[in-house]
């Protein structure tokens, strides 16, 4: 079923036309794919390490620039090509039809309710809290190079946050759906609070 936003399409397609039978039947609380979620922290923590550290081990900018700028791109195509799919059943891509008209593509396993889900709980908790996490990290970078004037450092924390950030937005948008949900999921969440705020004053009883 393709869906259409007013800047982009969604095609909500299944990822997979068969899954793994053994992986169906293991349990939700184990590590099914362990290479995968050791990949997935391996290359953005490796990457925060060496930013901070790299002074320590070295006085040579271009070296760690390029060591960082390496483990980031690493990253961003492990996280974006192998590790969404595996862990949490998501992909997400960008493709050109032959009008050259550019088509964003979130995909998302289906999952039938006779069936559990092939991925585990643990692994979806590895994948989201390292997928959240990293990109705040990379943020704080940037404020803290802006503010100490490190502005030879500007360039790195930026390719962080824009790496990383692209594929915590791809996957946001894989998991809740075009742009309109996410207006949707925050208005919902923000009158749920205004309302609960509400309820509680008119509970208070008058003094």
């Amino acid at each position: 079923m393709l869906r259409q936003d007013s800047s982009d399409d969604i095609e909500d397609v299944s990822l997979f036309d068969a899954d793994d039978d053994a992986s169906r039947r293991s349990k939700k609380s184990k590590i099914r794919h362990p290479v995968a979620s050791f990949f997935h922290l391996f290359f953005r923590v490796s990457a925060i390490v060496v930013y901070l550290l790299c002074e320590l081990l070295t006085s040579s900018f271009i070296a760690c620039m390029v060591t960082i700028i390496l483990l980031l791109s690493c990253d961003f195509w492990a996280v974006k090509n192998v590790t969404g799919r595996l862990m949490v059943g998501l992909r997400w891509w960008n493709q050109v039809d032959d009008d050259g008209k550019s088509h964003w593509v979130f995909e998302a396993r289906k999952v039938s309710a006779q069936r559990s889900k092939s991925s585990s709980e643990a692994e979806s908790r590895i994948f989201w809290l390292g997928l959240i996490t990293c990109p705040m990290i990379w943020v704080i970078f940037a404020f803290s190079a802006l503010f100490s004037f490190k502005v030879k450092w500007l360039a790195v924390v930026v390719m962080g946050v824009v790496l990383q950030g692209a594929n915590l937005y791809g996957y946001i948008r894989c998991k809740v759906g075009s742009r309109k949900n996410l207006t949707s999921m925050a208005t919902s969440y923000l009158g749920k609070q205004f309302l609960r705020q509400t309820v509680a004053k008119e509970d208070q009883p008058a003094s």
